[in-house]
């Protein structure tokens, strides 16, 4: 560990000790919640939710989402939320528009017609009462259901040691991971040839671990540690004797009375559009067509293992009347490429990047850990009345050393500073059927971004969104993620607009087109260029047991010409660029051939033009899906056939896996792939689950590169883990 890592505000020993002084300081009375509670009959299923289930919803949310590589800290976030709503479902009849907000399966507009429903008809009786709520469909409903209940009872829940020791939660995770096959990073070398290239072999073993323990108590507390160990990391040795590679604690509370959330530990925290900051998941467009509109939660506990894109620190929001403040610090040491120290204390005086990997093998990776010290102190303040909110946003950030990145004619306009602010204004206001919301930020350097939206309910069956954004070449904030088309909130000026048309009780339609514009050049792209995105879903449900899907995409996005360099009449050389086109069609057929079996069914072809260039890619598979509710044993199988002309024509595909864990790969040359997971409960509180994934390709006998070369044509996965909740 880098050695000023260790001065940290918050160690998960720190953590301890302020999670013991929480539980002592604790009072016995007087400090209540009021909750919804479940009769007893729900509570007994609810206290208990079916993860098989929960991981099929969270897969069918998956598939909506484009062709993505977001990191799996961000799906870890969003199982979470719905494991704890499944665990204790959302009242819908006394439930604000912010609970609601946590299913993030329901849109903005969804949610305020839920609420204005409510306060006009009275309470519902039934969940399928939703029916006759403007936006609902049968599909809607049933995405909920696990997570929400309509009962009438209620209790005054007490925040008391007792009551928190006999409801609370424990749940502790294991997992083992890794590679059959061996790696170049793990093969012999002799001892000679490692001292002359000491970033020649990993040092640790081809193992990943992870650990995690939880503790929640409903929605309103949470503890928790997470521990992981990276293939090739060295554990308990080396260069890492504490043991694991990286650790995150947090101690999170939510609904004191007037205190809405107190986070100490890691975090996260959202707020607006995403304009000025969100940490989290940062999903744009999706299949839904209209669900375009962020609904930032706020401060939220941190669980994963991205070992950089986090807050380490301490944040509280705080409620009086119609205002909500929120006020958060941050410090900890990122990893970064350092270029020059200090002499004579060895700190660092210069950097050239911040690394997001969280590897730390090879000296040369072990050379960046916690190379630098990242502060960040900033907050929001919301007014809400009725349906309009309005919010600020702003923050001061500073590294501990000068950052001057080796900036090009394209990426002139990145971050590049030591230091950083940035502030910005977000709304929301409903009128009738019309939902209006947006954000305007401005940076340090004066540069502005504007995003504004509209959701607009034109018909029971039938709704539109419509959405603009402005952002500035140079305008530049480290933890935006606003929508848009590029990866960074810059550079951008689009307009989108997104449909959903349910055509029949079981027929409905999702469509949207995206055209945008790129003012000043990119990577691989060195003059201001344009594209476009469309796509179409179509989904029919014949009947509760078969559900057929189509979807076609295409997108066209410049870039640099193949080989990119052409010759003038006057001989100078000039770069052109050309347009990318990408095509794809699906089709996706979910069946139950019996109560337990489902069986799902994939085709989908892609096409990627690039001037006279063309790949094509295919992609077939079979999942069969195994789940009875009164047996211990779940199976989920697929094989898979894929043939791709390149990397180019690729195409991704959600897999299932361990509870906590996600597999989002993409397909491309031409081989075969299959897998299987299994879920055992061993008991009513354990769960054991296994994977194992092998991929066969036909045209080649290598798979990776550099020292994750494998030879030969296989890879071949294991997976294991184990929960335990007590």
């Amino acid at each position: 560990m880098h050695p000023t890592a260790k001065h940290t505000i918050l160690s998960p020993a720190g953590i301890g000790i302020l999670t013991l002084l929480f539980f002592i300081a604790l009072p016995g009375r007087n400090l209540r919640a009021e909750q919804p509670m479940i009769p007893p009959n729900d509570q007994r299923e609810q206290s208990d939710p079916d993860k098989d289930a929960l991981q099929e919803l969270i897969m069918n949310y998956l598939e909506n989402l484009p062709e993505t590589e977001e990191s799996e800290a961000d799906h870890v976030s969003m199982v979470e939320i719905l494991e704890s709503l499944a665990a204790h479902p959302i009242h819908l009849n006394n439930a604000s528009a912010d609970e609601l907000r946590q299913l993030f399966m329901l849109s903005e507009w969804q949610i305020i017609q839920l609420v204005n429903h409510i306060k006009r008809h009275g309470k519902l009786t039934s969940i399928y009462e939703l029916q006759t709520v403007e936006g609902f469909s049968v599909s809607d409903i049933r995405a909920i259901m696990p997570f929400v209940t309509v009962s009438d009872a209620l209790s005054r829940r007490q925040f008391s040691r007792s009551a928190i020791v006999d409801e609370g939660e424990h749940v502790l995770f294991l997992r083992y991971q890794q590679l059959l096959e061996q790696q170049k990073g793990f093969s012999n070398i002799s001892a000679e040839e490692l001292l002359d290239n000491p970033n020649a072999r990993y040092p640790g073993s081809p193992l990943r671990l992870y650990a995690r323990y939880r503790f929640t108590w409903y929605r309103n507390i949470s503890i928790g540690l997470t521990a992981e160990k990276d293939p090739g990391e060295e554990f308990f040795r080396g260069s890492q004797p504490r043991g694991f590679d990286f650790y995150s604690a947090h101690l999170f509370l939510r609904d004191l009375g007037r205190i809405r959330a107190v986070t100490i530990g890691d975090f996260q925290a959202q707020f607006g559009q995403g304009l000025v900051f969100w940490s989290g998941m940062g999903f744009g467009k999706s299949s839904e067509g209209i669900g375009i509109k962020k609904n930032g939660l706020g401060l939220r506990p941190y669980t994963s293992v991205d070992e950089n894109n986090f807050m380490r620190g301490t944040g509280i929001a705080m409620q009086a009347g119609p205002f909500e403040l929120t006020v958060f610090y941050s410090s900890k040491h990122r990893d970064a490429s350092v270029s020059k120290k200090d002499s004579l204390t060895g700190k660092p005086l210069v950097i050239t990047s911040l690394q997001q990997s969280g590897l730390h093998r090879t000296p040369r990776e072990l050379a960046g850990k916690n190379a630098v010290q990242e502060r960040i102190c900033g907050g929001n303040i919301t007014f809400r009345r009725n349906t309009l909110k309005v919010g600020l946003t702003g923050y001061l950030y500073r590294l501990g050393a000068e950052y001057q990145r080796n900036l090009s004619f394209y990426n002139q306009f990145d971050f590049s500073s030591n230091r950083w602010h940035a502030a910005g204004a977000d709304y929301s206001y409903l009128n009738r059927n019309m939902h209006f919301f947006g954000e305007a930020a401005i940076g340090a350097n004066r540069k502005m971004a504007l995003i504004n939206g509209v959701m607009i309910s034109l018909h029971r069956q039938f709704s539109v969104a419509l959405i603009h954004r402005h952002y500035h070449p140079a305008y530049q904030s480290p933890f935006a993620a606003a929508f848009g088309e590029h990866s960074r909130v810059a550079n951008e000026k689009g307009f989108y607009f997104g449909a959903r048309w349910q055509i029949s009780p079981r027929l409905t339609l999702y469509t949207y087109a995206d055209h945008f514009v790129f003012p000043w050049m990119k990577f691989r792209t060195y003059m201001p260029t344009r594209g476009s995105d469309y796509q179409m879903n179509l989904d029919f449900e014949p009947s509760r047991e078969t559900k057929i899907s189509f979807r076609f995409r295409r997108r066209v996005k410049p870039m640099n010409s193949t080989p990119g360099i052409h010759e003038a009449a006057n001989g100078a050389h000039i770069r052109l660029v050309e347009d990318v086109c990408r095509s794809q069609f699906r089709l996706n057929i979910s069946y139950h051939v019996a109560p337990s079996v489902n069986l799902r069914s994939r085709m989908e072809f892609a096409t990627h033009t690039q001037g006279n260039e063309k790949e094509t890619g295919f992609l077939l598979y079979q999942d069969i899906l195994y789940r009875n509710p009164r047996h211990p044993l779940a199976l989920t199988f697929r094989l898979a056939l894929f043939d791709t002309d390149g990397f180019n024509s690729r195409i991704y595909a959600y897999e299932h896996d361990v509870l906590y864990a996600f597999s989002f790969p993409f397909y491309s040359d031409q081989g075969m792939r299959v897998y299987m997971v299994t879920r055992w409960r061993l008991h009513r509180k354990i769960d054991f689950y296994a994977r194992l994934a092998r991929t066969m390709y036909t045209n080649r006998n290598y798979t990776g590169s550099g020292l994750d070369r494998i030879e030969g044509p296989s890879r071949t996965e294991v997976k294991a883990q184990i929960r335990l909740r007590f």
